[in-house]
């Protein structure tokens, strides 16, 4: 069964894997997402997507790798959600914090000044 995710009117995705991960105490998702015409999604944007379409706290949810291909408009995000904020910074790498923290502030800020 392949879930749906709607990140914004630009952004559509799909969830390719989803497996729990009993050590670590995650979850890890790989998700397709489609944005013809469109450059590749913030991981603002898709950190904030994925923490709406499972309920958890945006604090648990981090975007390990966006990849994309020139031409093709399609990307694959890695993304863990973790059991809980203070695992997640127990194992994720400081640079992942990092560049999540800034994609949402920078995601935050946009919206601010749109309203």
């Amino acid at each position: 069964m392949v879930k749906a995710i709607k990140f914004s009117d630009d952004y559509v995705g799909e969830v390719v894997q989803d497996k729990y991960n009993p050590l670590i105490k995650r979850r890890e998702l790989r998700i397709k997402i489609a944005h013809m015409g469109k450059g590749t999604p913030p991981r603002g944007i898709v950190r904030i997507g994925v923490a709406k379409e499972y309920d958890v706290d945006v604090n648990r949810v981090y975007v390990r790798r966006v990849l994309s291909q020139y031409g093709w408009g399609v990307t694959i995000a890695e993304v863990h959600i973790y059991d809980s904020p203070e695992r997640a910074r127990l194992f994720e790498p400081k640079h992942i914090l990092k560049r999540n923290e800034y994609a949402l502030a920078s995601i935050q800020a946009q919206s601010e000044e749109q309203s």
